[in-house]
């Protein structure tokens, strides 16, 4: 059986196309061995040669390795170990009060009607479950009050945690200041069959524009807001293809999400139109699921807590993907109005010129 050494001189390559009859592996348990994140290396497995794909993962570690330095930069490589070296700490000395919530349990974590639209998985039976208020925002029962109930307890055990041992976390992005990541004190790999198994099926039939079959890494976290909390949240866009926001709930008044419209990179300043105006009010349980590229923000919580579970799902296809395009127009909407405009300048201009031809 052919084998991959570190040192080899060979250099290392993926092939351009996924195998999609193969099953990547999970790499969780071999975390010490790996220099970066493991959901990197299930999701580049795909991408072997012939002659490595079907080897074992230990042989495979070390060729993933080496594809993986070659395209990061040392501050990435050494922002890795910190990482894991934080996280570690964390679960070394934190002790969960549910453990139910750290492995999945569907029938315990999600309202009926959404596990039996999961099971027939068309597109059908998602929408028979869901509203589609403005273009692009899905909104539908997804979790059980009790899940809500143990998460929130599971998040306050651990900020009382935090302040017993004064331990320094880090907050889940780089505007809210209040809030924690879930993978961070154990849930990653939860959270991680979250995405696969029950947010994946739905975004490969309504977010396939933007990668949602492809869907293959998340960044969990829940978001606090209250008169003692962060207050509210500027307009902005996810570093996702596809966010899930779920209230957990509490007793709260305002939050409301305001969307103003999908935008790529070049157009996210650009002016919103009439018809991408809407606003969301939470609902405890209730999940929002939209494109990462949905831009929005959230009013201020003007009494009581709201906390709000988010899963940022990711594609790292689609993000290669995106790096050799220069029209976005199926999925942002200002691209499509440029496209649909030049389109029109240029239909005119034919009849102008076959005018001209008959005169």
């Amino acid at each position: 059986m052919e084998e991959y050494n570190e040192g080899s001189s060979e250099e290392a390559t993926l092939r351009p196309e996924p195998c999609l009859e193969h099953k990547a592996e999970n790499y969780d348990d071999l975390e010490e061995k790996l220099e970066f994140d493991p959901l990197l290396y299930t999701s580049l497995e795909r991408y072997l040669p012939d002659n490595l794909i079907n080897l074992s993962r230990l042989d495979k570690v070390p060729y993933l390795n080496q594809i993986l330095l070659d395209y990061s930069p040392p501050s990435q490589r050494n922002h890795r170990h910190k990482h894991r070296e934080y996280r570690q700490k964390i679960m070394s000395n934190y002790q969960p009060l549910h453990k139910v919530l750290y492995t999945m349990h569907p029938t315990n974590f999600f309202v009926p009607s959404f596990l039996k639209a999961i099971s027939e998985n068309t597109e059908q039976s998602f929408r028979n479950i869901m509203s589609e208020p403005s273009p692009g925002l899905l909104t539908f029962q997804m979790l059980q009050p009790r899940f809500c109930d143990m998460m929130l307890e599971e998040v306050e055990n651990f900020e009382k945690w935090i302040r017993e041992t004064k331990f320094r976390i880090m907050r889940p992005n780089t505007i809210n200041k209040y809030g924690a990541v879930l993978d961070d004190f154990g849930l990653q790999t939860m959270l991680q069959e979250f995405m696969e198994d029950f947010i994946r099926p739905i975004s490969t039939v309504l977010f396939t524009e933007v990668g949602g079959s492809t869907l293959d890494s998340h960044h969990g976290f829940v978001v606090e807001y209250g008169t003692d909390r962060d207050v509210d949240l500027g307009f902005h866009v996810d570093d996702a293809e596809v966010t899930l926001n779920v209230c957990l709930g509490k007793q709260f008044d305002g939050g409301e999400l305001f969307f103003r419209g999908v935008r790529c990179e070049k157009h996210v300043n650009t002016e919103t139109q009439p018809e991408e105006i809407f606003d969301y009010s939470h609902v405890g349980g209730n999940a929002i699921l939209h494109c990462g590229r949905h831009r929005h923000g959230a009013r201020a919580t003007t009494s009581g807590r709201r906390t709000n579970l988010l899963i940022w799902c990711r594609s790292s296809v689609f993000r290669e993907m995106k790096k050799y395009q220069t029209d976005f127009s199926n999925w942002c909407a200002e691209c499509k109005r440029e496209k649909e405009e030049k389109k029109r300048k240029n239909v005119l201009l034919l009849k102008s010129e076959m005018r001209l031809r008959f005169l």
